[in-house]
């Protein structure tokens, strides 16, 4: 019996160590799917280096499970993550509320505040708590943005049981609202979702033009990027660009606020060098700054703007949420399986536009808690000691006690 144990695992150990061919998502050449012993995290876009059988990245000889390799590069990597928030490019990160404190290059759109507020009122029912909790899901739960703060028209919400039917039914339904595509419904498993189970999703979709193109400027630095796109006002000799600017603040050259107004309802407020641990006490800054502002609010002639282009597109599985089981109010056990938010945002001299979607999969899970620990009281070391009379404030005696043979 132990030699038969011993051949079945030299045999599964053969088969996972042998190169397995899978083709290239381009339909060209084969490459290989290994299995990752002890190696560091990689970029997604590591490059793959092979000297005869062996395969490198970064140097380092690698063999591995859990990421392909396309093209000669690490397309995906399935194991220890680094961040709380995983993003597509590394570069930029995502805040899931207005109150996550944050850092320099950091994003955040309402979508995923919006479906949280979906599972926490519709399904849970009451606040969402991990064990233990964390800050994120306490900023969360206080619910910073809602349906109130971005009209109907806007945004397409949707929960249910997550089957392939529902999946379609997202799919007609922001094809015919917004003539959009998902860029995450496929990152999620519909085909083992139970009855009990709930899939949250949103599309936010909205943009804007303002009254007059501002001009094109010349590439120019931004602190120590060269060749940064600008627009802005230079000229301006009618005078309409500047009536699509109001200042709320200018305190200097490196610390004011301005307002560009559009078409629309929209509004973009801009801020320089801005004062804030979270973008909540950044915007109320600047609300405080705009109201005790005396000086004038509208460019002067001979004064100019400039502004960055922008443009970006962030897709983040949401990691830090996921896989940690908390309450409905009914008693029931359930988990975040997935949770994925994309914020697709440009602003140019013509206008701009935001793009956003989120999608959750909730499971239930089987309450197998683990027998509370028996707790012990024994004063066996040092400790501290009051006598009070019952209904006083103060105690009459109080002692402090570390080594016990003073006091027997």
């Amino acid at each position: 019996m132990r030699k038969k144990v011993i051949i079945i695992i030299a045999i599964i150990l053969i088969i996972l160590l042998i190169p397995i061919p899978i083709k290239l998502r381009d339909g060209g050449s084969t490459e290989y799917r290994a299995i990752l012993y002890s190696v560091t995290k990689y970029n997604r876009l590591s490059k793959v280096e092979e000297d005869g059988n062996k395969k490198y990245i970064n140097g380092t000889e690698v063999k591995v499970l859990g990421f392909e390799v396309y093209n000669n590069t690490v397309e995906s990597f399935e194991g220890e993550n680094d961040s709380n928030v995983e993003d597509s490019s590394g570069e930029i990160s995502t805040a899931l509320t207005l109150e996550d404190e944050i850092q320099n290059d950091t994003i955040w759109c309402g979508t995923f505040q919006l479906i949280w507020n979906d599972l926490k009122n519709d399904l849970s029912k009451q606040d969402i708590v991990f064990s233990p909790q964390l800050e994120v899901v306490d900023n969360l739960n206080k619910e910073t943005f809602t349906v109130d703060d971005i009209s109907e028209e806007y945004y397409y919400k949707k929960i249910g049981v997550p089957s392939f039917e529902l999946k379609e039914e997202i799919e007609k339904a922001i094809k015919d609202k917004f003539n959009e595509t998902s860029e995450i419904l496929d990152d999620f498993n519909w085909e083992e979702s139970r009855p009990e189970d709930y899939f949250l999703y949103v599309m936010l979709k909205k943009e804007f033009e303002f009254e007059n193109e501002f001009e094109e400027l010349e590439n120019g630095n931004f602190g120590n990027y060269e060749n940064v796109k600008y627009f802005g006002i230079e000229n301006d000799e009618s005078g309409l660009l500047k009536n699509q600017v109001q200042v709320l603040y200018y305190n200097s050259k490196d610390d004011f606020a301005i307002k560009l107004k559009t078409k629309q309802e929209d509004e973009v407020i801009l801020c320089k060098n801005p004062e804030g641990k979270t973008f909540n006490e950044i915007y109320e800054n600047i609300k405080n700054q705009e109201s005790s502002y005396t000086g004038d609010k509208n460019l002067q002639e001979g004064e100019m703007l400039k502004i960055p282009n922008i443009k970006l597109k962030e897709k983040a599985e949401i990691t830090e949420l996921e896989n940690k089981p908390f309450f409905f109010s009914n008693g029931d056990l359930y988990k975040i399986e997935k949770a994925i938010q994309m914020i697709e945002f440009e602003l140019d001299k013509a206008g701009g536009k935001v793009t956003s979607e989120a999608g959750m999969m909730v499971q239930r899970q089987s309450i197998e808690l683990e027998p509370a620990e028996k707790r012990e009281f024994f004063i066996d070391d040092t400790f501290a000691i009051f006598l009070k009379e019952e209904g006083k404030d103060t105690p009459y005696l109080a002692g402090l006690i570390n080594d016990i043979t003073k006091f027997q």
